[in-house]
């Protein structure tokens, strides 16, 4: 067909053939189930919309869920599970793409949840969630208990009444949902709660939690498998019992908490022991004790009475040292009247050695010592005395006979030093008398040379500078205009002139002192 031939089909704009196509889709696809594996999932945006792709092996298509419909959901998207979508087909004309818009999700199957299942056990277990070395033992008798579950069903009836069968004991209940969207959330909440209650406040704190539901599908426990409830059993300073479910039921939780229970009614015959058991238990213990005691005194009594025919008597164990005591007494006055006469002797001997260094004995001694030395020290002083004269004489008589050396020496070398500077005077004053006509000579030829150089001597041969009337020189003829005042400098002295164009008028007078600065030569 020709380029200039019209076509007879109708024209669109952009935006209405996107309508026409979403409006189309739509009318086609109103409501669909849609069954295909989670790619792309990234959480909710910041707007709270959640966008992500529905893919199989040989296709793909965009999926929105809107922030409304998403608080909504029971069940939220996992990255790669397969689901099953409930919405309806539309187009987004910004992209020229289609989507679903999602109003409901559910997993396709039971072995997509199994599988999700055991991807976030995982994930839990390499976190150490589950170890066996983190759990920690039931107290034996616990004063206050803890149970997280529904307020009205069946499952807290039977914790109670198995409680009160076995062991009366203070129960707290926190109520919570233990099925629904909400239910992970509370469970959490309250394991949480119960921890943060202080010890000795207002609500006392449980020595032991117990978190019970009955049975059920795996979608009704589905809440105990949450992150959420896991993590919150891991961290929960009190012991905590998991009894979720029958004993065939297996949840997250199970492995989280400190021991797990088959079944609620289990979980209550755990944590407290059988009371008409303990009392039989401590009334035995009593009656042993009692049977114990009495043995025991029994036979203290009789190894007492053994002991006692085995000790002697009090005669027996004094005697000996009775006659030992009588055997000292005899000795002890001869043995007093030896030791006074052994010191008596002592002191005899000390009283002649204190006689020998008394200080009247000390005195006399010095004295005869003093005595027999006599006038020695005087003669020995007086010949020590005539020995030092003689040598201070003869030291004297040396020390004159050095300085008149001494003179003698500085006297020849002081006239040698006098001729010396005689013999530097007599060349000096030569030397001087030429320096100063060297120097004079240089100072007349930098006179000459002045001179020469000074306009006052081209002045001299015949030259004059013009001037104006402040005195400042003119330097080329444009400068001297009609009746202006000058002043003409000549060697002997100056004249004032009045300037015309092409003459100069000099105008009679005293001559002038020349000005001392330079102007220009004429």
């Amino acid at each position: 067909m020709s380029d200039n031939v019209p076509s007879n089909a109708p024209e669109w704009s952009v935006s209405d053939l996107a309508g026409a196509l979403k409006r189309t889709l739509e009318d086609s696809f109103g409501h669909v189930r849609l069954r295909g594996e989670v790619s792309g999932y990234r959480g909710p945006h910041s707007s709270g919309h959640v966008y992500f792709s529905l893919k199989d092996q040989n296709a793909r298509i965009d999926a929105v869920i809107w922030k409304g419909s998403f608080s909504r959901l029971k069940f939220k998207p996992q990255e790669g599970l397969e689901v099953i979508a409930t919405g309806r087909i539309t187009t987004f004309p910004g992209k020229s793409s289609y989507q679903i818009v999602i109003d409901s999700l559910e997993p396709a199957g039971v072995g997509a949840l199994m599988a999700l299942l055991e991807e976030r056990r995982r994930t839990l277990m390499a976190e150490g969630l589950f170890e066996t070395a983190r759990k920690r033992a039931l107290p034996y008798l616990p004063r206050v208990i803890g149970v997280v579950t529904s307020p009205t069903g069946a499952v807290i009836r039977d914790i109670l009444h198995r409680l009160e069968d076995r062991f009366p004991r203070r129960v707290l209940v926190w109520p919570v949902r233990v099925q629904g969207e909400t239910s992970a959330a509370e469970v959490a909440a309250a394991i949480r709660g119960f921890n943060a209650l202080e010890r000795g406040g207002p609500i006392p704190r449980p020595d032991v939690l117990i978190v019970a539901r009955g049975g059920g599908s795996i979608e009704d426990l589905w809440g105990f498998n949450e992150e959420i409830v896991v993590r919150a059993a891991a961290e929960s300073d009190i012991p905590l019992v998991a009894a979720v479910g029958h004993e065939t039921d297996w949840t997250l939780i199970d492995h989280a908490a400190d021991v797990r229970a088959p079944t609620p009614t289990g979980a209550a015959e755990m944590v407290v022991p059988v009371r008409a058991e303990l009392i039989s238990i401590v009334l035995d213990l009593a009656r042993r004790h009692e049977e114990a005691a009495s043995r025991l005194v029994e036979r203290r009594r009789s190894e007492l009475r053994s002991t006692a025919r085995a000790l002697p008597t009090p005669d027996a164990l004094f005697a000996p040292k009775r006659q030992k005591l009588d055997l000292a007494s005899a000795k002890l006055g001869p043995a007093l009247s030896r030791n006074a006469r052994r010191h008596e002797t002592q002191l005899i001997d000390l009283a002649r050695q204190l006689a020998r260094f008394s200080p009247a004995a000390r005195i006399a001694s010095l004295r005869a010592r003093f005595n027999a030395v006599g006038e020695r020290p005087q003669l020995a002083m007086k010949r020590v005395l005539e020995s030092q004269d003689t040598k201070l004489k003869n030291i004297t008589q040396r020390l004159s006979i050095a300085r008149a050396a001494l003179l003698r020496t500085e006297v020849t070398r002081i006239g040698q030093r006098r001729d010396l500077v005689h013999r530097v005077t007599e060349r000096l004053d030569p030397a001087f008398a030429g320096q100063i006509a060297r120097k004079r000579a240089r100072l007349e030829a930098q006179v000459q040379l002045f001179d020469s150089l000074n306009y006052k001597s081209v002045l001299a041969r015949g030259f004059a500078i013009v001037r104006d009337a402040d005195g400042r020189p003119l330097h080329d003829v444009a400068a001297i205009t009609d009746g202006r005042a000058l002043l003409l400098e000549f060697a002997d002295g100056t004249a004032e002139a009045t300037g015309g164009r092409g003459q100069v008028k000099p105008k009679p007078g005293k001559p002038k002192t020349p000005p001392t600065e330079q102007g220009a030569l004429f």
